[in-house]
């Protein structure tokens, strides 16, 4: 776990666009046809479209408010999609991170000794809107396929590893988030339209993954469909709620 551990962290795509006036769409709801950069092609965007579609749409995404997960057993989330609150607790190293991911404001504890000078807290929110970032990319991917700044490209049918016959659409960035220059192969189930398996490339130039891993175990959470299973590593304790308490983004108890 210590080598997906350190690939999970420091090595994969930020979704949230840098510029503010795209900050809170995408920490939250997805976006129409136009989003995608223009060089995405026609094909690959109905793909997108259809994903989209088999994971309950995105009227339904877009109305799921609160998500909480365990990723990978290493930190817990819980997120308020439509006002960029989120709360993460990280037993590892004794963090609960308070903040708004649009605004950058919030509050951070590590142990019981609240973390209160400007620019250690201003260090510590842009660590935890980075932690975020990665950890909800590998949960909720399918329905960021066309954010602003993402250029779709259908690469063509073959089977994944399991032998499943699909769709293959590449993903490559332009001006967002912190790698720009990462590189996705994003595989399509051509019966379900469900992701089945995703291939990472550190740089978009790289012919060969990084690392390679399966989208399994689709369950349904409130009117949205997500996946845990990633293979050799679990995103677990998956829930949607219609309502949470406030507090929950305010307050450090658990």
């Amino acid at each position: 776990m210590k080598k997906y551990s350190f690939l999970l962290l420091f090595g994969l795509f930020l979704f949230a666009c840098q510029s503010p006036q795209n900050e809170s769409q995408n920490s939250g709801d997805s976006t129409n046809e136009s989003a995608t950069t223009p060089s995405s092609d026609k094909v690959a965007i109905k793909i997108a479209d259809e994903v989209m579609e088999a994971m309950g749409g995105l009227e339904n995404w877009n109305n799921t408010q609160f998500i909480s997960w365990s990723f990978f057993g290493n930190r817990k989330h819980t997120w308020d999609k439509k006002t960029g609150n989120i709360r993460i607790e990280s037993p590892k190293d004794s963090m609960v991170y308070l903040m708004n991911v649009n605004d950058m404001t919030g509050k951070i504890i590590q142990g019981d000794k609240e973390i209160t000078h400007p620019d250690s807290l201003q260090k510590y929110l842009k660590r935890g809107k980075s932690i975020w970032i990665n950890d909800s990319y590998w949960l909720v991917m399918p329905f960021k396929l066309k954010d602003p700044g993402v250029t779709l490209k259908y690469l063509g049918e073959d089977q994944n590893q399991e032998g499943i016959p699909s769709d293959i659409l590449e993903l490559t960035f332009s001006n967002v988030g912190d790698t720009p220059n990462n590189k996705y192969h994003v595989m399509v189930d051509k019966d379900t339209r469900l992701v089945n398996e995703w291939s990472f490339f550190s740089d978009k130039a790289d012919t060969e993954p990084r690392f390679v891993m399966p989208w399994k175990d689709y369950n349904p959470y409130g009117n949205i469909l997500l996946s845990g299973d990633r293979g050799k590593a679990y995103l677990s304790a998956i829930a949607v709620y219609d309502n949470l308490p406030g507090k929950i983004f305010t307050d450090f108890e658990k």
